[in-house]
């Protein structure tokens, strides 16, 4: 193994477009795949009987072909009926439709899991519907289903390499065309996992500072904390809730 090609590789223009390409690919599908959850969640929670059928179909749909597939086939299918879009545009489109279907549930358990007194009450206190789920019901349930969403960001990091197999020029893919360049794949590929690592740590460590910001009581833990215990758990402040 060679470290100095793997830091010409780390500080490589290539490897670096890869990297934002990455990012791009994985922050626009989660914004619009946390935006179709919602809907799908508040549409479960009207209980409409046309409302939860095409809820129910979606889920059923996104959640029961793989990625991959979803992928392809919108990248293949979509110019066949004159809908003619970027590679880049088709992967978050495919990512984010994915994405939407694992984030409805999640969403949707965690508006369930806010008990419906608190619901009544904020009526009882005159608040229209709006305003009980703006200030009651999403405050409460932000709180609940921050920890999985998270899981799912890291997911969706990982996930978007599969972009690669209709040339979207991510990581992963940058990584095997300078390998195959050279032979070096031991080199370029270690390089675009450090870049992963780097990544996936970063995310875990913004979604332990929004738990903290959205968890008083976690607060005050996590400031007796060390930062290693804090990106590991560790410590058994945070196992006893």
């Amino acid at each position: 193994m060679s470290v100095e090609l793997v830091l010409k590789y780390l500080t490589s223009p290539n490897f670096l477009h890869g990297a934002e390409m990455t990012l791009l690919l994985t922050i626009g599908s989660l914004i619009l795949g946390v935006l179709i959850g919602l809907v799908l969640a508040l549409i479960q929670e009207s209980q409409t009987r046309i409302g939860t059928f095409v809820t129910l179909v979606y889920l059923w749909l996104f959640r029961g072909t793989p990625v991959l597939f979803q992928i392809i086939f919108i990248y293949n299918v979509l110019p066949s009926f004159g809908i003619k879009l970027s590679a880049f545009v088709c992967a978050v489109l495919a990512l984010s439709l994915n994405e939407g279907a694992y984030m409805a549930e999640i969403l949707r358990s965690g508006l369930q899991a806010v008990k419906k007194g608190q619901r009544t009450a904020g009526l009882a206190l005159g608040m229209t519907r709006t305003q009980m789920m703006r200030h009651v019901v999403i405050p409460q349930a932000a709180r609940i289903v921050l920890p999985p969403m998270g899981n799912q960001m890291i997911g969706m990091l990982k996930l978007s390499a599969l972009v690669s197999v209709i040339a979207v020029e991510e990581l992963l893919l940058v990584a095997n065309q300078t390998a195959s360049a050279d032979f070096r794949y031991f080199e370029a590929l270690t390089a675009a996992g450090i870049y992963y690592l780097a990544m996936t740590t970063a995310f875990m460590g913004l979604q332990i500072l929004l738990e903290t910001v959205l968890d008083p009581k976690k607060r005050q833990r996590m400031r007796r904390l060390s930062l290693t215990e804090r990106m590991l758990g560790t410590s058994k402040a945070l196992a006893v809730r």
